[in-house]
């Protein structure tokens, strides 16, 4: 087994990325998060897919190391990202008699991430959570910085804390059972890092398509490795979004919108994300910031990634409208996250609205639809 280690700073308290290329299609959990768990009760919280695969052997696991551990198993799917699953950790915790030396453990994709956070962040005020994240997206992004929250009717993760976990393992082996969807759904968070950070990623990327989508155990913790040190990096300078971390949303304020209005779950997040990315570049050419072969050099990543391009049917004045429930906004004005260049991105409300509804309108030029 093959193991890296970077640490992500916070204001709060510094804590481990664990990144692991396990042979075998098991967790090896125990060794390398023992020494974050705080106190003896430990919550798993994961959901029905998940569960089946990789439950019994870390609670095994765990019990074996002497700790008290309950179980919470969730509906799987962004559906479920609500106050009712929230409330059934809460559940757990109360009914189990867990006291606020305990510690949660999320076992899962991003929603169950960004759910157990939530529930550690406001049982008893806050109490200690640990994430093992199962998929791709997850692994790369929302386990990384101690956003966490759930989804509203009229908007996606605008219910949440900040609150950061005491460690993170994010084990390779677990590709192994994630369905081709999830896993492109990921690829797009990746794409993300290159355009917003480095366009020597995005050469390194194009160069390892191959070996990423044949999911190469040692080229995957690679890139992992690369996407969890940017994060880490921002997160450090910008915990609470009041600056550059900003710059992580690039296509989710029009990905979002997507989400929002096609019901949670039908379009996954990285799905949509790679369509929003998709209009924040025709919106970055449109304001002259880069050329269209670049446009057209980032999309055919995307395709070969087997990722959407083209996104949904969406009334203009609908998706305007979501985008005013985005977290960036300041003032009633929508702010994008758009590109000066590859690798350099930037907020701004400074754009003429008209460029804004061309773009929701069509992107066929772009796309050749």
């Amino acid at each position: 087994m093959k193991q890296t280690t970077l640490t992500v700073h916070t204001q709060s308290h510094d804590y481990p990325i664990f990144i692991t290329a396990s042979k075998a299609n098991k967790i090896d959990l125990v060794t390398q998060i023992v020494p974050y768990i705080k106190g003896k009760q430990v919550l798993i919280v994961t959901n029905e897919t998940i569960a089946p695969l990789y439950l019994s052997g870390v609670q095994t696991a765990l019990e074996q190391a002497h700790y008290t551990v309950a179980t919470c198993i969730l509906p799987d799917g962004e559906a479920f990202k609500n106050q009712d699953s929230i409330n059934s950790i809460y559940d757990v915790l109360m009914q189990e008699h867990f006291a606020r030396d305990c510690t949660l453990i999320a076992l899962g994709g991003g929603v169950i991430g960004d759910m157990t956070g939530f529930a550690a962040a406001s049982f008893m005020r806050g109490v200690n959570f640990i994430q093992v994240p199962t998929t791709l997206l997850s692994q790369v992004d929302s386990s990384v910085g101690g956003k966490t929250g759930i989804n509203h009717a009229l908007g996606k993760n605008m219910i949440g804390a900040f609150w950061q976990p005491m460690a993170v393992l994010a084990d390779m082996a677990t590709f192994q059972t994630l369905p081709k969807r999830e896993f492109a759904a990921g690829l797009a968070e990746v794409v993300k890092y290159a355009l917003i950070m480095d366009v020597s990623f995005l050469d390194w990327l194009e160069e390892h398509t191959e070996q990423i989508n044949a999911h190469d155990g040692d080229v995957l913790a690679k890139m992992v490795y690369r996407c969890c040190d940017y994060k880490a990096k921002i997160v450090a300078l910008d915990e609470r979004e009041s600056g550059k971390r900003a710059l992580l949303n690039f296509g989710h304020t029009f990905g979002h919108a997507i989400e929002t209005h096609q019901g949670y779950g039908a379009w996954l997040h990285g799905e949509a994300v790679a369509v929003g990315m998709v209009q924040a570049l025709a919106m970055s050419h449109k304001m002259a910031l880069i050329s269209r072969d670049e446009v057209s050099r980032v999309i055919r990543l995307l395709q070969a990634f087997n990722l959407p391009i083209v996104p949904p049917k969406i009334d203009v004045n609908d998706a305007l409208t979501l985008m005013g429930h985005d977290k960036k906004v300041q003032r009633g004005q929508i702010r994008l996250v758009l590109l000066r260049s590859l690798g350099d991105a930037f907020v701004t409300a400074d754009f003429e609205p008209e460029m804004l509804m061309a773009v929701l309108s069509s992107v066929d030029e772009y796309v050749g639809a």
